[in-house]
């Protein structure tokens, strides 16, 4: 008689005492059939929110100190449209700075949208943006594409926004994409913004963000996006881009080309991420409570005065607070600092009660390699588990945000799925609890590896990583002792090979590249 365990036997599919009817084939094709994405272990919106690094107190002084700022110290450089609403609604400009009164700054919180959709060419993909909701995406203006061939960095272009957006479309746990890298091929600004939007909206069916130089930009790419969409008006309908506009030179001072093309995306129904990116110990305070407050006036800003021109505006709140190495004055993006400084602006955010929008992942490491891992990894759960509504730059993104990677795209997704497991949870009930199934184990085949239990939570409740490894290290070294990012490698040229997005028709793709002057790259067949 074979000594062969019943554990052994459930692990190797053997048969034993207990098989069960139907064939272990079609078992395995029913788990590995496609769940709903209702029913699977991540998803996008999962509730973050238990991390918290301030207190309530905390909180409280953090906000006083920034209402105190824009009483006091107010915001350089506001332009005409900016100094209308707001001096209409009570606030003064003395010289080139104009300031905001606290009554009208809380009545802003108040009018302020709350929750809003962030629209998706594919609307399965739209993302509710507000309340507890926790999405992870994209984000960055890098300059340069990592080169993992070659080890070495080239120039990023306007194909490299379209084939980031093909990845990004492919790869489920990353939610929403904002362009990752500038088109340097282009240095009319006009055609970068353009070739930019399109490479995005052409490239990615999830929902989409870019930035523009100058204001009659924004007005042609929407008018480029409504023959795109359908029309006239197909946009504002449904807006399936919204502005990263960083629209502060800090501290405390307003960019002024951004924000003209503010009081477009505002005339255009364009939703707006409110960005301020100080650097703490450079252009905000070293200590990170005055940088975390100097961020929340200067957001506070833009959101008073988008909502004085458009009550209800939707817009996130996107507190950027960025770290200096102080010992060189250069950006740590991947430190310590950063994360819980991060994790702080998405909790005062929340707090008030608006939309958040944090950047988490931008390793400092040239190359996806460990350090990258552990700076991203760090980072992006203490945003996710904050409650951040939007993690930006939470893919892809490598040396303090020059870079971008196709290989760090596919890596990133599967640590994004890991993380987004641990925002989930532990649900605890009295199915969960699992208190019958540990009887009839106890006083049957005495492990769980063959119960209904485990093969129905198998793949409702387990997140398995696409290019990680799990193996022995003798079954690793059969399948060829390939790394992780080789294996990223590989599988991103597999999908930039064969993945190509067609939701936008032949003919419509055609008249917008022919009337833009877009120059990114056609699919196949076009």
């Amino acid at each position: 008689m074979s000594n062969t365990s019943a554990v052994d036997n459930a692990a190797t599919g053997s048969p034993g005492p207990r098989r069960r009817s139907g064939g272990r084939a079609g078992r395995v094709a029913a788990r590995q059939a496609p769940l709903g994405k209702d029913m699977r272990p991540v998803r996008p919106g999962l509730v973050g929110g238990l991390y918290k690094p301030l207190t309530e107190a905390d909180l409280q002084q953090v906000y006083d100190a920034a209402v105190w700022l824009l009483e006091n110290v107010g915001m350089g450089s506001p332009i005409p449209e900016f100094i209308e609403v707001v001096t209409e609604a009570g606030g003064r400009v003395e010289g080139d700075r104009l300031y905001y009164p606290k009554a009208i700054v809380e009545q802003a919180i108040q009018t302020a949208a709350k929750i809003w959709t962030w629209h998706a060419w594919d609307e399965s993909h739209s993302i509710e943006v507000g309340g507890d909701k926790v999405h992870f995406g994209t984000g960055g203006a890098a300059v340069l594409m990592y080169d993992y061939p070659t080890n070495s960095f080239r120039h990023s272009s306007g194909d490299d926004v379209y084939d980031c957006g093909r990845l990004v479309d492919a790869l489920d746990n990353i939610h929403f994409y904002v362009r990752t890298v500038v088109a340097r091929n282009h240095a009319d600004s006009r055609l970068l913004d353009l070739n930019t939007a399109y490479g995005a909206v052409a490239g990615c069916r999830k929902p989409i963000g870019t930035s523009w130089f100058e204001k009659p930009h924004v007005y042609e790419t929407v008018a480029m996006l409504d023959m795109m969409m359908g029309g006239e008006g197909a946009f504002r309908s449904r807006p399936i881009v919204t502005a990263n506009n960083t629209f502060v030179v800090p501290p405390m001072r307003f960019a002024e080309e951004s924000i003209r093309c503010m009081v477009a995306q505002v005339e255009c129904g364009m939703p707006i991420n409110l960005l301020s990116a100080g650097q703490a110990g450079a252009t905000s305070p070293a200590a990170l409570a005055g940088s975390l407050a100097q961020a929340l006036a200067e957001c506070l800003a833009g959101l008073t005065t988008v909502n004085l021109m458009s009550p209800g505006h939707p817009c996130v709140m996107g507190l950027w607070p960025f770290v200096s190495d102080l010992r060189t004055g250069a950006m740590s993006g991947g430190s310590g600092e950063e994360g819980v400084l991060n994790a702080a602006a998405a909790q005062v955010a929340n707090w008030l009660g608006l939309p958040s929008g944090v950047a988490a992942g931008m390793a400092d490491s040239k190359v996806p390699d460990n350090q990258a891992g552990y700076e991203k990894g760090l980072n992006i759960a203490l945003a996710g588990h904050a409650g951040a509504n939007l993690v930006y730059e939470s893919a892809g993104m490598l040396a303090s945000l020059l870079s971008c990677s196709f290989e760090g795209l596919v890596i990133d997704n599967d640590m994004l799925g890991s993380i987004n497991r641990t925002v989930r949870g532990i649900e605890v009930n009295e199915e969960t609890l699992s208190t019958q199934v540990i009887q009839d184990v106890v006083t049957g085949a005495g492990h769980f590896l063959g119960s209904q239990q485990t093969l129905d939570l198998m793949q409702r409740e387990y997140i398995y990583p696409e290019v990680g490894d799990r193996e022995t290290p003798d079954n690793w070294m059969d399948a060829g002792g390939k790394d992780q990012l080789v294996r990223a490698h590989e599988r991103a040229n597999e999908l930039l090979e064969n993945h190509w997005p067609d939701h936008i028709p032949a003919d419509i793709d055609a008249r917008v590249r022919s009337t833009f002057g877009i120059d990114v790259k056609a699919r196949p067949g076009l």
